[in-house]
């Protein structure tokens, strides 16, 4: 029997990318052999330059099979299974972009050229721990590499192919057809959660994160490898804090992305894929914190080298969360199973045991602490506080791993009823300690300090009691329990913007860790009354329920527009105006107008929250935001008519008119401009045309003009005339006969019936939300300084 040829296949690009794979998966294979060999045998310069050949092939090979993807994704080769799942021809080349990470394969692609870069940002940094070094970063790329090959050995499938033909993926009779290519019209299309411009930005940063911790565990792995106990901890520390800052960054970017596309009406839900990304962030930041300890006092080297060492470890164990299929339906951001589990403990295990190893061998070399810390010193307090993010860590991850242990163990342990609930319940006294402690250990020396800084932390505790109890009368909080988590953020604050006041002459590179906690303290105020204070605005006065698919408090917490009707709405008079399709999505116009205290209307604005019907998902909404300083104003549509019935046309008028008349309607007004003898229609057949005419007219509505060319013609010597449709003035226009004495027209004109036509929506009001914002930009900002002094340290 012949092969099939198939019709159309371009099989160029998938084969260029296959063997790209193929040849990455190989030279990481090389590159780390040849790094531990050139570790091993120094003198042996042999191994270095094939270390660095090999090394330079593999980055070749990576650029190569991106260009391959990304060239298969914007040319709609939908031969091709992943640009078919997950991209479409009507998709803007910015979202063409989010299509290339949507799938695992793109996911781990992303990762892979990370680890590159930084491989690149190695062999020029590192120096003496290059070989060490970068031979724990190909060991760490071979794994990722493999997750690419999408080949069988001995009947197990090893990684999943971003290449792979659409007709191997498709098991239907169809794709066996010479000609199926044909058939295939269109591609799947991007999630419509991942149609924002965040996850063009959003994804890329945060595997950037996770690509950098394997760089401080490499400098342990290395140190442990060498014998070398504190060498590895200086070079180590600059990119454990730029991992803590493009970690921290890429988290807080996954925080706007939901506040801006996701409709639960916030910025942080607890959900298990943002938890295990959470979670070696939290880790490493004490990590990094331990580290500086042990520089500072020589005490607690185990520790650092654990929590460093963990931090890599977890970020492996979270991939295999997020894409293992385990967590179900748990999170809106897993990635279903692709048969790779079991590739993943092996990925996941393989450092496990290579940690442990080396700890293991080395343990009882390993520096130990000379003396415990004394009470009162900067060094207690932070390892305190070092352990507290420890402590939340676990909480988080304890909670997170609930599947796992049900499948593990065969269990039924079911999650939190209320997620929120249960880990504010635990995460809030951790987050009031720390708080308090990024105060107390800065204001307190290492290892020894004077009856003074007590009482400097006495008198500047009273001065942000103070600022608290004003604070909380300001902010409008009604719940005194509050006041702890309030004093820890405004003492963070008073404290370190002490501690920062010398340094603002000039020396500001210095205050990194001041900036940081600064901004830790403002993001936690800003977390406590964006929350605390949160106001659902959008109340269901009517007492019908609104939606048979609402539960009570949707029912409750929604209000019902009817286009064009305005309704009141807390202090506000709020309008559904109109809506605009912008390629799949429908904008829905909201006019908001404020009222005083007198009732009269102080100042108003328009939203556009949108969403689409999609066939998948059905609504999926997209809020829109109004940002003032003090608070925001968020809304989002919860319902809208399913589907596009036909539209109606009411209140026909006659009007027989001519050149520069007006025609009124309820809807606005038009001004016939003039007769256009010389129209050359689109989709018009003109050939069979004795005539055709057309009525230039001007339509003002209350806000915008429109143009309007209704057509009136003779074909094969009978009238016939064409409408014409201004769906933003909801008006139709119907160009009807000539009187040639007279010199008028007659154009009759219709009204859209908008009786059909309603959303019901959400609003919220988050007060002082901004505060989250610029916190969690000055932390950022902290870590920047941070990393720059700890460079020129090197």
């Amino acid at each position: 029997m012949e092969p099939i040829q198939f019709v159309g296949e371009n099989l160029f690009w998938g084969n260029l990318g296959h063997t790209a794979v193929v040849i990455s998966f190989v030279t990481s294979i090389f590159a780390t052999l040849s790094y531990f060999f050139a570790e091993r045998n120094a003198l042996d310069t042999s191994w270095a330059k094939l270390a660095k050949a090999t090394f330079q092939l593999h980055s070749l090979s990576v650029l190569t099979i991106i260009g391959s993807l990304f060239y298969i994704i914007y040319a709609h080769l939908f031969e091709y299974h992943y640009a078919w799942q997950h991209s479409s021809r009507d998709l803007p080349v910015y979202y063409m972009i989010s299509c290339f990470w949507e799938g695992q394969e793109g996911s781990f692609l992303l990762w892979i050229f990370w680890q590159m870069f930084i491989g690149q940002l190695l062999i020029r940094t590192s120096k003496s721990w290059m070989f060490p070094v970068m031979a724990v970063l190909m060991l760490s790329q071979i794994a990722l590499t493999s997750m690419l090959l999408g080949v069988k050995i001995l009947g197990y499938k090893l990684g999943s192919s971003p290449f792979e033909l659409l007709r191997n993926a498709m098991d239907a009779p169809i794709f066996k057809r010479a000609d199926y290519l044909s058939k295939v019209k269109d591609g799947n299309g991007l999630n419509p959660l991942l149609q924002n411009y965040w996850m063009v930005i959003h994804p890329p940063t945060l595997f950037f994160g996770f690509a950098t911790t394997i760089v401080p565990f490499a400098y342990a792995i290395a140190g442990l490898w060498r014998k070398d106990y504190a060498g590895w901890l200086k070079p180590a520390l600059p990119w454990g804090l730029i991992s803590v800052m493009v970690l921290g960054t890429g988290i807080i970017m996954g925080g706007f992305w939901a506040y801006e596309s996701l409709s639960f009406g916030g910025y942080w839900a607890w959900d298990p894929v943002e938890n295990a990304s959470l979670v070696p962030w939290l880790i490493l930041i004490a990590g990094v914190h331990v580290i500086i300890i042990h520089r500072a006092t020589g005490n607690s080297y185990i520790v650092a080298l654990v929590l460093i060492l963990a931090t890599f470890l977890l970020v492996l164990y979270a991939t295999f969360l997020t894409r293992s299929g385990i967590l179900g339906n748990a999170s809106v951001h897993s990635f279903t199973d692709l048969g790779m589990s079991g590739q993943l403990l092996v990925f996941l295990f393989m450092f496990i045991i290579l940690s442990a190893l080396l700890v293991g061998i080395r343990w009882k070399e390993l520096p130990r602490s000379a003396k415990d810390e004394e009470i009162y010193t900067r060094e207690f307090w932070m390892f305190i506080g070092s352990l507290l993010l420890v402590i939340s860590a676990f909480q988080v991850i304890l909670t997170t791993s609930i599947p796992v242990f049900n499948k593990v163990f065969s269990a039924n342990m079911a999650p939190p009823a209320d997620v929120i609930g249960h880990y504010n319940k635990w995460q809030m006294p951790i987050a009031i300690l720390i708080g308090i402690l990024t105060a107390v250990a800065h204001l307190l020396k290492y290892k020894k300090n004077k009856e003074e800084a007590l009482k400097k932390i006495g008198i500047y505790a009273a001065i942000s009691l103070v600022i608290t109890i004003v604070l909380f009368f300001a902010f409008e909080l009604n719940n005194y329990v509050f006041i702890g988590l309030l004093f820890a953020a405004v003492f963070a604050v008073f404290v370190n913007f002490i501690i920062l006041l010398p340094f603002l002459k000039g020396k500001l590179q210095l205050a990194g860790s001041s900036v940081a906690h600064i901004g830790f303290g403002i993001l936690l105020m800003g977390v406590l009354v964006s929350s605390a204070n949160k106001k659902v605005i959008s109340i269901n006065e009517s007492g019908e329920a609104l939606n048979p698919e609402f539960n009570n408090k949707e029912n409750v917490e929604n209000i019902f527009l009817k286009r064009g009707e305005p309704n009141k709405m807390g202090d506000y008079i709020i309008t559904y105006q109109k809506d605009s399709l912008y390629w799949v999505n429908t904008y829905y116009q909201v006019n908001y107008k404020k009222l005083n205290a007198a009732g009269e209307v102080d100042y108003e604005f328009n939203l556009h929250p949108n969403g689409q019907i999609n066939p998948k998902f059905g609504l999926v909404a997209n809020p829109d935001t109004k940002h003032y300083l003090s608070h925001d104003v968020f809304t989002y549509v919860s319902s809208v008519p399913n589907g596009k019935a036909e539209a109606k046309y009411i209140n026909e008028k006659v009007h027989v008119v001519g050149v520069g008349d007006t025609l009124f309607t309820n809807n606005g007004y038009a001004i016939l401009q003039g007769i256009n003898s010389n129209t050359d229609a689109e989709n018009i057949d003109m050939k069979n045309f004795q005539v055709l005419l057309g009525a230039e007219l001007k339509v003002y509505t209350f806000s915008k003009v429109y143009d309007a060319m209704p057509m009136y013609g003779v074909e094969n010597n009978s009238a016939v005339s064409f409408e014409t449709l201004v769906d933003e003035a909801k008006l139709k226009f119907r160009f009807t006969g000539v009187d040639a004495q007279t010199r008028k027209v007659t154009i009759r004109t219709y009204e859209k019936d908008n009786s059909g036509e309603f959303i019901i929506m959400k609003a919220i009001v988050f007060p002082w939300i901004n505060l989250v914002w610029a916190g969690t930009i000055i932390m950022i900002i902290g870590f920047f300084l941070a990393i720059v002094k700890r460079i020129k340290d090197l």
